[in-house]
């Protein structure tokens, strides 16, 4: 038996939730280790389809401990307003099955605002570099929090000493606003806007780090669930045009605090395809026909702010990539359902870069924008995938295309995915028992 850390493989959206899901069912905790509510995870329960952007997906089973780590960043109304929509569909948060870091650090509206004002300016100058950020409030909280003057989830609890790093807080936030020509905000604006939801969240405050270390060492299972993908890691990510915090497995244990020992099975999830949001390098992207079908085939739009996702050939190389800075074990391949009916498939196994083949996505924004795929392609299969449950239910070159990507990668496929359904997958090797 060992623990467990779900990742994405690619630029987020490879379909996690449904992962996690699937497998909450075997662990007793379910933990978020990074990222904020700019994460979004759909899960489809008995027909019932729940919408998750900050909370754990595990949160939704009953008998399972949710757990925001120390690496998340908390929007307080955010949390809150998620809470209210999770009740409205039956599910009852209380602190018996969801527990918060008492050290993550909380998103406030100068935050929100300092987002799209950067935003803003940046697309408006010429030549300024458009992130495609959320507009949550993700950077700016994550900067203030690497700056030493973030509101935790513990200041909650200490209206004298909150009220000390409010003023902290705003003297840098201010001087910031003033050279954008934006309007100051107020101590007493700031202070209303946590204290009006203090109560809400403190009840949910613990020692993770501690209650999580009690955990392991009585046997409980623990499943670690990351948000975005690998490819949007602040360091190993197409910087910069990623997210502001580490979305490689090595986080899991940073932004829970649990010792990196504690953690077992890497499980990547990995689209058939690739698909992106927003701005930046995308080698394999399909701007024609094919890239029309993938998305609509594969209702690409994302769960949290409904844009629509870039749609392009599986790339190998970048696979390959993140099973070297995630340490992953096996991959659970999604979404294979989406390739039924195409006459071939292509598969980015590299790239030339000015002339010369290279097996890897150079770190360099210059570069990344200059690489040219190189392609294997196979023959394509016109029976449905749709909802296999086994090897023997998959088209001959389906179970090729899979095989391909395997060798590709250097990562054995755990799981296969052909439906949205949770029931649908077919499943090779537990990671909980490997």
């Amino acid at each position: 038996m060992t623990n467990v850390v779900v990742i994405g493989s690619q630029w987020g959206d490879e379909g996690k939730g449904k992962i996690v899901d699937w497998l909450s069912e075997r662990a007793d905790i379910v933990v978020r280790f990074q990222g904020g509510h700019n994460a979004g995870h759909t899960l489809v329960i008995d027909g019932t389809s729940y919408k998750l952007s900050l909370l754990p997906s595990g949160v939704v089973r009953p008998g399972k401990m949710a757990v925001i780590g120390n690496g998340v960043v908390i929007d307080p109304h955010a949390l809150c307003a998620e809470i209210d929509k999770l009740a409205g569909q039956g599910v009852t948060i209380t602190p018996d099955n969801l527990r918060i870091a008492d050290n993550a650090t909380l998103i406030l509206s100068l935050h929100r605002e300092l987002d799209g004002i950067r935003e803003d300016a940046a697309a408006n100058t010429n030549g300024g570099v458009k992130i495609g950020t959320t507009r949550r409030g993700i950077g700016p909280a994550y900067e203030d929090k690497v700056g030493r003057r973030a509101i935790r989830v513990m200041d909650l609890a200490d209206l004298e000493t909150l009220s000390a790093k409010v003023e902290r807080l705003l003297t840098h936030h201010n001087a910031l606003r003033r050279g954008l020509g934006e309007q100051e905000i107020s101590h007493d604006a700031i202070m209303q806007e946590l204290t009006s939801v203090a109560d809400r969240v403190l009840p949910f405050r613990d020692t993770v780090w501690l209650m999580l270390d009690k955990e392991r060492r009585a046997g409980a299972r623990i499943l670690f669930e990351g948000a975005q993908g690998s490819l949007l890691d602040i360091d190993h990510g197409t910087y910069p045009f990623v997210t502001s915090s580490n979305t490689v497995a090595g986080q899991a244990a940073a932004g829970s605090g649990m010792g990196p020992g504690a953690l077992g099975y890497i499980l990547g999830i990995t689209k058939a395809y690739t698909t992106r949001v927003g701005e930046g390098p995308f080698p394999t992207e399909l701007t024609d026909e094919i890239g029309q079908f993938l998305g609509e085939r594969g209702r690409e739009f994302g769960t949290v702010t409904g844009r629509k996702r870039r749609c392009g050939w599986f790339d190998a190389a970048l696979v390959r990539q993140s099973v070297a800075t995630n340490g992953i074990t096996g991959i659970a391949l999604t979404k294979l359902d989406v390739l039924d009916g195409l006459d071939e498939l292509k598969i980015c196994v590299g790239y030339t870069l000015d002339g010369q083949e290279i097996d890897h996505l150079p770190a360099s924004q210059g570069q990344q924008a200059r690489v040219v795929p190189k392609y294997i392609t196979l023959e394509g299969w016109k029976e449905s995938t749709v909802g296999a449950r086994k090897w023997a239910d998959l088209p001959a070159q389906a179970i090729k295309y899979v095989r391909q990507v395997e060798e590709l990668i250097g990562a054995p496929v755990a799981l296969l995915s052909t439906s949205p359904e949770r029931d649908d997958t077919i499943l090779v090797t537990d990671p909980f028992e490997d």
